[in-house]
């Protein structure tokens, strides 16, 4: 168990920080960040809780503050008088976790907290049946991480919490990155019970926090409209493949990971599921190849990694999601549904839409929007927050 310093909680007179008309503006239209730029009086003070003022000296609010990072200030408390002592963070997690309550009727794994989006700045929690695995991405929040944890084990009483502080991000925060058992113990692999269906999630090596919880009722959709000869891209450990096995005939699942594929192999026998075939192979090369080939599908999900991780790589992207997209329209049978979905925070909804309605054209196929996805329930996208949302998907169907 890793050992956390006790601070105290509450902001003293001295730890203040003044803002900018344009920083103060961010928060009263409801973004909760204020950047390093807009600070007018930084405080003299350490990362932690900082009450923040307007250029009248008028109190904002308290907010995390973050010396080394671009992101200056994240709200938490518009009361200025706010005491950020244990109780107040087992007030606002239990808020958290109650908006989650319909999901246990359908799986053991979710997202507890989805930091901004659930006024937790910087604060990720994700479930895995009865262990926790959490993100403490900003220095500011460090300052409350024992209280995070104890709030956490009077809510839930796991087995344990492990902390992946292994993410890019706390580096831009001036901290250190590794992956920390907080308390008790968490296995290398836990079962997840998903709609029916079970795969094995690796919270201490595996992407994200072990699974990608993010897509679970896109997953749920593919697989209820699956027939036929299936396609799984980007397959990793198998999730949309395996709902797709429920009803499909014969499931290709594509991955260029070895490994990945082989923890396919293991979930597909988890389910007694014999109509999974993993292929390790590029998913680029192996739809251009069916297509030469003239082969057809039923049924196709896309869900690649995230192509565009920067602003300045949004033009590539988009080239890279129209090439698959492109292919896979064109690899469909006639009535066959294609799912496809992005990851990419910097590619917007509208680009995305955009860019299949090119990949539709240049197909030369009759391309029916069937619906429109986002984020599920323990993803909330607040709609004057746009990084709490990052997901766009498509149903499509081939009318001809």
């Amino acid at each position: 168990m890793t050992s956390a310093t006790v601070l105290d909680p509450r902001p003293t007179p001295a730890q203040r920080a003044t803002v900018s008309a344009r920083g103060a503006d961010r928060w009263a239209v409801g973004h909760p960040w204020i950047y390093r730029s807009d600070l007018i009086d930084p405080p003299d003070a350490p990362a932690g809780p900082i009450i923040v003022t307007d250029r009248a000296r008028r109190p904002l609010g308290v907010a995390l503050y973050s010396p080394a990072s671009e992101i200056a200030l994240r709200l938490l408390d518009r009361d200025p008088a706010a005491s950020l002592d244990a109780a107040w963070w087992r007030d606002r997690l239990a808020r958290a976790l109650a908006r989650r309550e319909p999901l246990s009727a359908h799986t053991n794994a979710y997202r507890i907290v989805h930091a901004e989006a659930d006024a937790l700045p910087s604060l990720i929690v994700d479930r895995y049946d009865r262990w926790l695995v959490v993100q403490l991405l900003s220095a500011g929040l460090e300052r409350f991480r024992a209280s995070i944890v104890s709030a956490l084990h009077e809510l839930l009483a796991p087995l344990g919490i492990l902390a992946r502080n292994d993410t890019a991000v706390r580096t831009r925060e001036g901290l250190g990155r590794a992956t920390e058992l907080l308390s008790g113990d968490v296995p290398r692999e836990i079962e997840v019970v998903e709609h029916g269906v079970r795969y094995l999630a690796a919270p201490w090596d595996g992407q994200k926090t072990g699974a990608f919880l993010d897509q679970r009722e896109n997953r749920v959709l593919v697989g209820s409209i699956a027939r036929g000869r299936a396609l799984d891209c980007f397959a990793y450990h198998g999730s949309f493949a395996l709902h797709l096995a429920r009803n499909a005939t014969h499931v290709t699942a594509l991955d260029s990971s070895g490994p990945a594929l082989a923890r396919a192999r293991d979930n597909a026998a988890r389910n007694g599921f014999t109509n999974v075939e993993t292929v390790q192979t590029d998913a680029f090369e192996f739809l251009r190849a069916q297509e030469a080939a003239g082969v057809h599908y039923d049924t196709i999900a896309l869900d690649p990694p995230a192509f565009a991780k920067t602003r300045h790589s949004v033009d590539a992207a988009l080239r890279g999601y129209k090439e698959i997209n492109l292919r896979a329209m064109r690899l469909l049978s006639s009535g066959g549904m294609l799912f496809t979905a992005s990851c990419s925070f910097h590619v917007s909804a509208s680009l995305f839409r955009d860019m299949l309605r090119d990949a539709a054209a240049d197909s030369g196929r009759r391309i029916a929007l069937r619906e429109w996805r986002g984020q599920p329930l323990d993803h909330p996208e607040v709609l004057t927050i746009p990084e709490s949302g990052y997901i766009k998907g498509a149903l499509l169907e081939a009318l001809d």
